[in-house]
């Protein structure tokens, strides 16, 4: 607190007319931060502290201005009054979005009434969630507001707004994040509970200042009440076999790997949907918690009071559970934990970042991972991508090119037609309408184990695991392909083509 260096204080009724309108402080910052604006021209500008207002709301304000600030000492109690004052002068208008800042969920779809800044705050994020988009993602340049959701894995413009309107914009979502709405020079994340309807929806928010303003993306993370089976997610009867074996297992660990976006946790949500019983506890770790499983204890974690991957484990190994879900490994304490689990009797689903399933025993070792537990508790991996499927309401079929049969002949495929999407009022005219998964998976045997002992590379570990006759995520989306799932540029967007793959 910087109470000691406020001096002298003078009344604030001295300092009357004060700003108002846009050129003072939020109502909702002036009562959180006990600092209001007294003065301002064009080279100086003077603020009013109380006792509790902070070094760090002193230098935001230095910054926030960029030029010289003044601060002088308030009584915490005239601020008080003043503020009472305002509030009972706010319109009904007013008062209803305050009382929507102090509820936790921000019922969106209750737009009636509300402010011009809000509707529109709030119609980006509902065309959002029903457009089924995973992001949306707010960019200032040129004088305009562009406005994109990313659907199906690919980024649209939905909108454009004047540029004028993005400061506004802005403050509205960091207030509905509870984030510091004057910082603009640091990055910040946040978090909004909203209601559709009857549907609770997360939005994950990050800004990161950018030339010019700022860069915001909304992750939309829906609660659902029901995960995709394995089948519709895109599996192969084979793969769905073999996983379930993997899942028969009293003990051991099992992991789903792939980059960011590519639906580990939906294929998680999946498996446990297959597992669930009364004859077991299952508990699972994660952030944030995405889809709701019946009979699945789910816990969401709190980085913000400490509650961690690692640090929630540990607590969760005391409740007697037969399977644990960890959302991600993300570091060697995590990763040390997952392990002991598996070895002292429990079956341990998480997943791991890595390009294919391969590369999950270096990423292990590296992290720390002895080599003898890697051997003695993986008992199998899957690494997996989303593709767009062709929309099966404009599929056509076409003559195959020379270069496009060189490529399907990589996965030892032969065919003399393909298939695209023609577009339609169905998928966007894009020609595409949903995702599936292309994917490769392993199970564990004593061949491989030997190889993890002898700390081999990723590269040794492939050719292994291909001579055992697992069909590389390549083959997978060149199969799907050939069958009229997707396309070849689908699949080369996400996999590496190259001779020699097949």
């Amino acid at each position: 607190m910087i109470a000691d260096t406020i001096g002298e204080r003078t009344a604030l009724e001295s300092w009357y007319p004060l700003p108002e309108g846009t050129a003072q402080y939020p109502v909702e910052y002036i009562e959180t931060h006990g600092v209001i604006k007294l003065r301002e021209a064009d080279d100086r500008v003077t603020v009013g502290i109380t006792e509790r207002a902070t070094a760090e709301t002193k230098n935001t304000l230095m910054n926030f201005h960029r030029k010289t600030v003044d601060f002088t000492g308030l009584d915490g109690a005239e601020l008080s009054a003043w503020l009472g004052s305002k509030m009972g002068e706010a319109d009904p208008l007013d008062r209803d979005d305050g009382d929507a800042l102090s509820d936790s969920s921000v019922l969106l779809d209750k737009l009636a009434n509300d402010a011009p800044i809000i509707n529109l705050v709030n119609s980006i994020c509902i065309d959002g969630i029903h457009s089924g988009a995973s992001d949306i993602h707010l960019e200032c340049s040129g004088g305009m507001v562009r406005v994109r959701y990313r659907i199906d894995g690919a980024l649209r413009t939905i909108r454009t707004i004047e540029g004028n309107r993005f400061a506004a914009i802005s403050s509205r979502i960091k207030i509905m994040a509870n984030l510091n709405i004057l910082e603009r020079r640091q990055p910040q994340d946040g978090r909004i509970t909203v209601s559709v309807g009857e549907e609770h929806v997360d939005l994950r928010v990050s800004i990161i200042p950018v030339t010019g303003g700022e860069s915001i993306v909304l992750r939309i993370l829906g609660k659902k009440t029901a995960a995709s089976s394995l089948p519709e997610l895109g599996f192969t009867a084979e793969q769905v076999s073999r996983l379930r074996g993997l899942l028969r297992l009293p003990h051991g660990l099992i992991l789903v790997t792939g980059p960011t976006g590519s639906g580990k946790t939906t294929t998680l949500n999946a498996i446990l949907s297959e597992i669930v019983s009364d004859a077991v506890k299952i508990i699972t770790i994660e952030d944030p918690v995405e889809f709701l499983v019946p009979g699945v204890n789910q816990i969401q974690t709190n980085e913000h009071i400490g509650l961690g991957f690692d640090t929630l484990l540990r607590r969760v190994l005391r409740q007697d559970p037969n399977i644990i879900m960890i959302g991600e490994i993300r570091d060697s304490a995590t990763a040390e934990i997952a392990l002991r689990s598996a070895l002292t009797g429990h079956l341990v689903l998480s997943t791991l970042h890595t390009n294919d399933t391969a590369s999950v025993i270096p990423r292990l070792i590296n992290m720390g991972v002895e080599p003898y537990l890697t051997a003695s508790v993986l008992k199998g991996a899957a690494a997996q991508r989303l593709v767009r499927k062709i929309c099966p309401r404009c599929k056509t079929a076409r003559t195959i090119t020379v270069e496009e049969s060189r490529i399907l002949a990589l996965a030892g495929i032969q065919t003399d037609t393909l298939y695209a999407g023609s577009g339609c009022e169905t998928c966007g005219h894009t020609g595409f309408a949903g995702r599936t998964v292309i994917s490769e998976l392993f199970c564990s045997d004593a061949g491989l184990e030997e190889l993890i002992m002898g700390r081999e590379n990723s590269g040794g570990i492939s050719a292994y695991l291909r001579r055992q006759g697992m069909r590389s995520l390549l083959q997978d989306g060149l199969q799907k392909v050939a069958e009229g799932l997707t396309t070849i540029g689908e699949v080369e967007r996400e996999v590496l083509i190259a001779e020699g793959d097949g």
